[in-house]
Order: C-alpha cells, then sequence, then structure tokens
C-alpha cells in the first residue's frame, strides 16, 4: 500500500463501522489505518472463522475481506454477510490471478472488489462510495420516520407481523367514514390508534375529542355527550356543549364504551343513526357530522348475552373492528419502543442517556407487560429518572421486572443464576443453555430470541438444529 496517508476525504461526522477480514495482520492494520484517517470505524478480524464470528454477533456497515485465507475464505464471509447483515457493502480483496473469483462475488452480491497491492486511494473511493449510499439509506428512514412522526400514524410504532396489519387496516380505513371499534387490554394504546385515524382523514383540521366513559360519573355522562342547557337540572348553572357538538366535522373517541349505562346506549344509538343530538333541558335537535370511533377493553359479545350491552349498538358499532395484540405478544416491537420512549422521554425531561444494557433489554423482553405499552413507558421513565451512570441496567429497573425476568438489581441477567453451573463446562454447552433458555422465554418464538441473545434469526435456526433443541 502507499504511505501517503494525509489527504483524508471527509466522510462525515458520523463514522461508518468497518470490519477488516485478512489473515495478513499487517496488511489489515494498514487498511485500518488508512481507512481510520477518513472516520472509519475499524474492527480488525485475522481470519475468516472469526469474521464470521463478529458478522454473526455485531453490526457493521462495511466489510472488507481477503479473498483467499487459509481456513474461512472471502466467498464465506461475503454469503454470511448477505444473510446477517444484507444492508452492509461488502468490498473483496483479490490478487490477480483471482480475478475470476472476485467476479463470482460480485455476482454474489459484492459491492466491488479490489486487488492486490492495494492503492490507497482506490480504496477510500470505494469506501466513499459505499458509505455514501449506507447514509443516504439513512438519512430517507430518518426522513421517513420524521415524516410519520409529523405527518403519519405516530406513535403507532411496531415492525411485527401484527404490528403490521394494525398499520395496514389503519391507512385503508384513515380516508373513510365508516366507524370503528377498537378492542385491546389496558395500555395497548387504543387512543393513539384512534388519534392516527382521525390525524390522516379528511376530518384532520377539525377536533379530535376523546371521552373515558369508564372515567365519568354515571350521572354525568349524558350531559358530557349531548350538553344540557343551564338549569337543566341542579348545578347545570350555564349551559354546556356536549362532545358531539365540540367534536362536529371531526372525530369523536369513546374509549371503555363497554360501561356505558343501557339507558346511555339507547340514546347513543339513536344519535348514530339519525345524526342529531339533543342537549339535556332543550326540545331543539341539532345535526352534528361527527365520525365515532369506539373502543373497549372488554368482551362486548359476552356483555350482550348477559343483557349489559345492546346488541343493535354493538353492531353499529363495530362496522370495522381492529383488534390491538397485547405487548406480551409482539416482543419484538420492544426495542423500538423502548428507543421511542427514551428519545421521547429524554427530550422531555432534559436528561440524556447513552442507551440501555443488554441485561436491561433482556429483562425488558422477558418481561409479560401486564399494563402493555402503558406500563413499559412508565418503567423506562422510572429507569431514565433513576438512572446515575449514564446506561440504563438492571438496577434502574422495577424489582418486579428484574426477578421476574430471572436478574436481581446486582447486575444479574434475564437468563438468572441457573447459569452459575455452567461455569467450568464446554463453551458449547454454556451457548446451548442460553439458547434453550431465550427460546424458553420467549415461548419458542425464534425472531424474539434472536433479538434476546442479540444474533441473526439464521444463525439461531442453525444453532436449534446443531444442538437438537425444539
Amino acid at each position: 500500500m502507499s504511505d501517503d496517508l494525509n489527504d483524508a476525504s471527509d466522510l462525515s461526522a458520523i463514522a461508518i463501522s468497518v470490519l477488516i477480514v485478512d489473515d495478513d495482520d499487517a496488511h489489515a492494520q494498514a487498511v485500518a489505518d488508512s481507512l481510520r484517517r477518513i472516520n472509519c470505524d475499524c474492527t480488525i478480524a485475522n481470519s475468516g472463522r472469526r469474521g464470521v464470528e463478529l458478522i454473526e454477533s455485531e453490526g457493521f456497515d462495511i466489510i472488507i475481506t481477503d479473498l483467499r485465507m487459509e481456513d474461512v475464505d472471502g466467498l464465506a464471509v461475503l454469503n454470511k454477510a448477505r444473510q446477517e447483515l444484507p444492508e452492509a457493502e461488502v468490498i473483496v480483496l483479490t490478487g490477480h490471478s483471482s480475478v475470476h473469483s472476485a467476479v463470482t462475488a460480485m455476482q454474489g452480491g459484492a459491492y466491488t472488489y479490489l486487488t492486490k497491492p492495494l492503492d490507497v486511494q482506490e480504496l477510500r473511493n470505494a469506501v466513499e462510495k459505499a458509505s455514501s449510499r449506507i447514509r443516504l439509506i439513512r438519512r430517507n428512514a430518518a426522513l421517513s420516520r420524521r415524516l410519520d412522526e409529523k405527518f403519519g400514524f405516530e406513535g403507532v410504532i411496531g415492525n411485527s407481523p401484527a404490528m403490521h396489519k394494525v398499520i395496514e387496516q389503519l391507512k385503508n380505513l384513515a380516508p373513510s367514514e365508516t366507524t370503528v371499534l377498537i378492542l385491546g387490554e389496558s395500555g395497548t394504546g387504543k387512543e393513539l390508534v384512534a388519534r392516527a385515524l382521525h390525524q390522516n382523514s379528511p376530518r384532520k383540521t377539525k377536533p379530535f375529542v376523546p371521552l373515558n366513559i369508564s372515567a365519568t360519573p354515571e350521572s354525568l355522562l349524558e350531559g358530557e355527550l349531548f350538553g344540557h342547557e343551564a338549569g337543566a337540572f341542579t348545578g347545570a348553572a350555564t349551559r354546556r356543549i356536549g362532545k358531539f357538538e365540540y367534536a362536529n366535522g371531526g372525530t369523536l373517541f369513546l374509549d371503555e364504551v363497554g360501561e356505558m349505562p343501557m339507558e346511555t346506549q339507547i340514546k347513543l344509538l339513536r344519535v348514530l343513526e339519525d345524526r342529531k343530538i339533543t342537549r339535556i333541558g332543550s326540545n331543539e335537535e341539532r345535526s352534528v357530522n361527527v365520525r365515532l370511533v369506539a373502543a373497549t377493553n372488554a368482551n362486548l359479545k359476552e356483555a350482550m348475552e348477559k343483557g349489559t350491552f345492546r346488541r343493535d349498538l354493538y353492531y353499529r358499532l363495530s362496522v370495522v373492528t381492529i383488534e390491538l395484540p397485547p405487548l406480551r405478544d409482539r416482543r419484538e416491537d420492544i426495542p423500538l419502543l423502548i428507543e421511542h420512549f427514551l428519545k421521547d422521554l429524554s427530550e422531555r425531561s432534559g436528561k440524556r442517556v447513552q442507551g440501555v444494557s443488554r441485561a436491561a433489554k433482556r429483562a425488558l423482553m422477558a418481561w409479560e407487560w401486564p399494563g402493555n405499552i402503558r406500563e413499559l413507558r412508565n418503567a423506562i421513565e422510572r429507569a431514565l429518572m433513576l438512572d446515575t451512570d449514564g446506561l440504563i441496567d438492571i438496577d434502574d429497573l422495577s424489582p418486579e421486572i428484574a426477578k421476574a425476568a430471572g436478574a436481581d438489581t446486582d447486575g444479574g441477567d434475564a437468563f438468572g443464576h441457573g447459569a452459575d453451573m455452567l461455569i467450568g463446562r464446554p463453551l458449547t454447552e454454556v451457548e446451548k443453555y442460553y439458547i434453550a433458555r431465550a427460546l424458553e422465554l420467549t415461548e419458542g418464538k425464534r425472531a424474539e430470541a434472536a433479538k434476546l441473545l442479540e444474533i441473526g434469526e439464521r444463525t439461531l435456526f442453525r444453532k436449534i438444529k446443531e444442538y437438537g433443541l425444539k
């Protein structure tokens, strides 16, 4: 390589992570020294096998691999990178006699190949071009996230199949006038989904008006919904506009609609059919143009059988039903939610942290979350406020979450103290134990277990077969 290492191009303020796989230590170090001068964060693997291990366990933006190595060759490294890090770019280094193999690597998905002896500027140019593509992808993803936060289905976060289905439903329903019933346990984000429907509808410039039925005293509920005139009843000193009138032209969200008294159900049904309301104490009907979105954590079908919820109102409310999954059934979304809540809460409080430790992430992934997303947000807020060292760890989580995850507040991890028996055992037994424990914690869901172990799903699948696990 040339010794001219001083004219470095600035890739950007954010370093690109580069893995250099080469069994020639001196050559690998020279490549790393050159790239560090253009703001690359370089890691060296001194064998193909070590390169594969690092690709399985860590993330890299660019992988530079020698083609000819004694144990695992560059094509195997390329294949592993395509499996584990599909967005990473791979640059293959080869001698002139192996150009044919380099062309094979290009056909296998390599970004480019360079021949030895390397020219420093040629290497930097290749890395800069690959970096520009990676940064463009990052910028587009960040822009997409910002646009979603500002104009899209903000806060409806999830990359699980269940949440993909919910978001697709929202996209299809938002432009319509259809009445929607949202079902889900407490804390699953029913009001957030209702707001997303409103914000992406033609009614978005008009009010979104929420009313929690269970939090409103029965004696005041009809006045809250339909309004009242001054003197209509004891305490009604002035006229009050009800939620239906206030939401005119917009969206009315009735949360916990299953708690509505039977008499109010009858009046609500009449309003939905006639699109007219009458204030308490008045004989004058007033037309209202409102899209109704209702939500409940109750089983309305059981309530109909018991006679506590009107069948005709149920069918009027449930023209389309959206079912929100509990957080325990979409654990793969927990890391996304943690990141979202940390960002939001840090901005609100002005307190910053580096992130969340692996042990804390495992504990958060393992907890059952009976309070769902609301409980997770509270847990992150608590951890953020209690943290003193800039990294959220087990000791910042509630004792219940730590203990239920098999951890303790002295810094244990989510896999528990059963690991103590593995001290002095072969590495394969240790690996098998942790994989089996992760599968147990995630109820056999491979995608969730892979995230818990922080390895690729294909790697996990191979290990399951290798160890004969279920």
